[in-house]
């Protein structure tokens, strides 16, 4: 019984130990979150002054429900003390009065208040827990009650600021680099390298580089500093900057895959923001097209495709298919078979043989080989001399040895080159690569662009019709009205002549001074009017041939004209002077004279029949004049000079000038006064040139034996070069209604080739030779001078050196 209450005394002592250490823990614990809460607001009283009066009058309030709480857990303790003590002297009192009890009983009661004891010792440690959690909720809510209070006085000022700003964020100047102390920006860092600086803070002050350690240095902080592993270092300042737990945990969750920030949802409900609200009107207030309530007509147009193919069987059904399947014989694969043994094996079979040596394809062998050659294979001094001459270039020598003569077979010695020769051939079985040339056999009609038959491009000239006779000397020009009736021929014999084409009549002779170089019948059909150019002269004639009415108008309108004043530069008076006919010459039909100050080789009219523009090589920037009847004066387009002027032409439908010097031909335009377009014709020397009635396409020929075809909207290069003559081509031209064109040469042929050009800009001009007609003579290296398709037959003229002219019909 004795030990019994030892034993009692003894945990009941224990007990009150474990309080007071529980109490002693308690204030420590207390006194630590009082340190924490008070460092929180510290820092907060550094943001704001109103925000840390906040928070301390909130520290203030949590302490005292701290207190109170801590107070009532003390009471509570207390009287769980006292009732113990209580219980234990009440005990005490009944063990006392009870003198007359059993021992069994003693021992009974003795070991119920062992039990009550440990009992009580339990109670006392889930006290103790309770309050610890008790705690650590309380210290928790205070914390984020500090975190919010924070969070909101920082958006209470943020919008003091906006409001003081005016709500616009440009009235005030912010920064993602406000906290960076180096100025200097992001530059290499190693501009510094040689400086004890690498930078200036705010104030322009020099940041100077702090004392860099050696691995010494680095090894010992690794041992003795505890955030060696969290400190990294600024490039910026070069200071070492440890990083928060914040950091790190940023770090780890960047590093893991997961959202930098822990407060973020990323499951947070989705919130439907077009459907959560009914509106009570639409969006839109136009109806739904009615193609939207129709069937497709694309997918009805699939399924008749689809449909079709059914019909016609190209798509098959699953059936079918299955079928087709089943009659295919199985393909069976090696199941370890590579790659590189398919090579292996095509390389075997497809085996390529190694060349032959040099000297086995080399020719037979000669009597200087030999081991006794003759005589004469020998070489002598001179031969030697030579031989040795050529060592530095052995394979200048004629023989890669010198022959030697020997009596018998075997006195022959070895050979010195053997090895050599032996190891150059293994080096080429061994390094040179095999491969078999395959032989292409292409037939040469396939490389001949298919062209279409001449018989289906009909109607084309191919007779000779007639043949017009009356010029003594070369006929160098020729041209045709516009109905086609008339055609005037101008000749070296200083004679234009005006035939009638059907019968080749010769209806009038008109006698000139010097030798007639160009001819033109004006294309406007209410004048009557002839343009020739011979020597330094250029005379516009009426011939009075055709229409009476015609010819007396043309007389009015020319007499009208030369009552106008005309005013001209004197640049262009001296180069040309308009003179009125004398009264012998107003007679034979001669209206008006031209003088030039040098030959004239070419006249050509614009389309209109009021300008015409004439050629003087010689005249270098005055070489081309456009002159005007209506008003009679002249003009000179070019003021400088590109070269020496062959022809030129007017474009049939644009106010444009085609200049044709020795190389290249130049398109110029007369309103704006610019170039428009030069183009390369890669040719010696230009003869003469023709434009497509359309004005797309021109057609030029060249001494140098050549006709180019351009193409204006393709190229400034030639779309083709026709190289159909043996000399060189003088005259070159297109019919007005057919894809025609025609080119004659020196060599007395009359090339006639069909070209048609399309309306459609993406297909290319069809060009197809026709026919090759020699009828003219050659006199004195010369051959056909002029070309002239008759403007409504599919007919041709020709006039050459021989002094006649000649008509091709069809």
């Amino acid at each position: 019984m004795g030990n019994n209450r030892k034993r009692k005394i003894d945990i009941s002592k224990q007990n009150k130990e474990i309080e007071v250490k529980e109490e002693t823990s308690e204030a420590e614990e207390d006194s630590a979150d009082d340190q924490l809460l008070n460092t929180i607001t510290n820092e907060e009283e550094d943001c704001s002054d109103s925000e840390g009066e906040i928070e301390d009058s909130e520290d203030e309030g949590d302490q005292h429900s701290e207190e109170e709480s801590e107070e009532s857990d003390f009471n509570i303790s207390e009287d769980s003390e006292s009732n113990d003590s209580e219980g234990s002297d009440g005990s005490s009192g009944t063990e006392e009065n009870s003198g007359d009890s059993t021992e069994e009983e003693e021992e009974d009661s003795s070991s119920s208040e062992i039990e009550e004891a440990t009992e009580e010792k339990e109670t006392v440690e889930n006290k103790q827990n309770s309050k610890k959690d008790v705690k650590k909720k309380v210290f928790r809510e205070r914390k984020t009650e500090v975190k919010t209070l924070k969070s909101s006085t920082i958006n209470e000022k943020l919008k003091e600021k906006s409001e003081s700003a005016g709500n616009n964020e440009y009235d005030y100047d912010s920064s993602d680099e406000e906290d960076i102390r180096n100025t200097i920006g992001n530059v290499p860092k190693n501009w510094y390298n040689e400086y004890k600086h690498f930078g200036y803070d705010w104030d322009g002050k020099k940041i100077i580089k702090p004392e860099a350690g050696d691995h010494i240095d680095e090894f010992l902080k690794k041992m003795e500093d505890p955030d060696f592993w969290r400190t990294v270092k600024d490039p910026q300042t070069g200071q070492n900057v440890i990083l928060s737990d914040e950091d790190i945990q940023i770090i780890k969750r960047i590093k893991a895959g997961k959202i930098p920030d822990v407060s973020f949802d990323e499951y947070a409900p989705w919130i439907e923001w077009f459907t959560r609200d009914v509106m009570q009107t639409p969006l839109r207030k136009f109806p739904e097209h009615k193609r939207s309530f129709l069937p497709s007509k694309d997918e009805a147009k699939k399924v008749s495709k689809f449909v079709h193919a059914l019909k016609m069987g190209w798509i098959k059904t699953r059936e079918e298919a299955a079928l087709l399947r089943a009659k295919k014989e199985p393909q069976f694969y090696m199941l370890w078979q590579t790659d590189d043994q398919a090579e292996e094996m095509r390389r075997i079979h497809k085996h390529i043989p190694a060349p032959k040596s040099f000297t086995n394809i080399s020719a037979f062998t000669t009597h200087a080989e030999s081991y006794n050659p003759p005589s004469e294979y020998l070489f002598d001094d001179r031969e030697m001399k030579q031989w040795d001459k050529h060592k530095d270039a052995p394979w200048k020598r004629k023989l890669h040895f010198v022959p030697q003569k020997y009596d018998s077979l075997r006195q022959v010695p070895s050979y010195k080159r053997y090895i050599k020769e032996r190891f150059l051939r293994c080096l080429d079985l061994y390094l040179c690569p095999r491969a078999i040339k395959m032989k292409i056999n292409i037939d040469p009609e396939d490389l001949v662009p298919k062209l279409p038959s001449p018989k289906d491009l009909q109607p084309f000239p191919t007779t000779l019709s007639v043949e017009y006779k009356g010029h003594t000397d070369m006929v160098r020009t020729i041209s045709t009205d516009k109905m086609g009736q008339y055609l005037l021929s101008g000749s070296d014999d200083g004679t234009v002549k005006i035939w009638e084409v059907n019968t080749g009549r010769c209806l009038k002779t008109i006698k000139m001074d010097d030798i007639v170089r160009s001819v033109e019948w004006c294309p406007n059909n209410a004048l009557s009017l002839v343009l020739i150019a011979s020597g330094k002269k250029v005379v516009l004639i009426n011939p009075h041939i055709g229409d009476y009415l015609v010819c007396s108008k043309t007389d009015s309108v020319l007499q009208e004209a030369s009552k106008i004043a005309s005013v001209m530069s004197e640049r262009v008076k001296s180069t040309v002077e308009w003179s009125q006919p004398e009264d012998a010459l107003y007679k034979s039909g001669v209206r008006l004279m031209l003088t030039h100050f040098k030959d004239v080789t070419q006249v050509t009219w614009h389309g209109k029949g009021d300008y015409f523009a004439s050629v003087m090589p010689d005249g270098q920037n005055r070489s081309v004049l456009i002159s005007q009847i209506s008003r009679q004066s002249s003009q000179l387009p070019l003021t400088k000079s590109k070269g020496l002027v062959q022809c030129v032409l007017f474009h049939p439908t644009k106010p444009c000038l085609f200049v044709a010097t020795q190389r290249n031909v130049r398109i110029y335009d007369l309103v704006k006064q610019t170039l428009v377009k030069k183009l390369m014709t890669n040719s010696k020397w230009i003869s003469t040139m023709a434009i497509h009635p359309a004005g797309d396409n021109l057609l030029v020929g060249t001494y140098d034996r050549k006709v180019l075809w351009f193409d204006l909207d393709l190229s400034t290069k030639p779309y083709q070069v026709l190289r159909l003559h043996g000399t060189a081509v003088r005259g070159v031209a297109y019919h007005k209604r057919y894809p025609l064109f025609a080119s004659g040469s020196d060599d007395r042929s009359l090339i006639i080739s069909h070209g048609m050009v399309y309306n459609d800009l993406l297909k290319n001009p069809l060009i197809v030779p026709l026919k090759r007609l020699e009828d003219h003579q050659q006199t004195n290296d010369f051959g056909i001078f002029g070309v002239h398709f008759h403007p409504l037959q599919p007919w041709v003229f020709s006039s050459g050196a021989d002094g006649t002219i000649k008509l091709y019909s069809n």
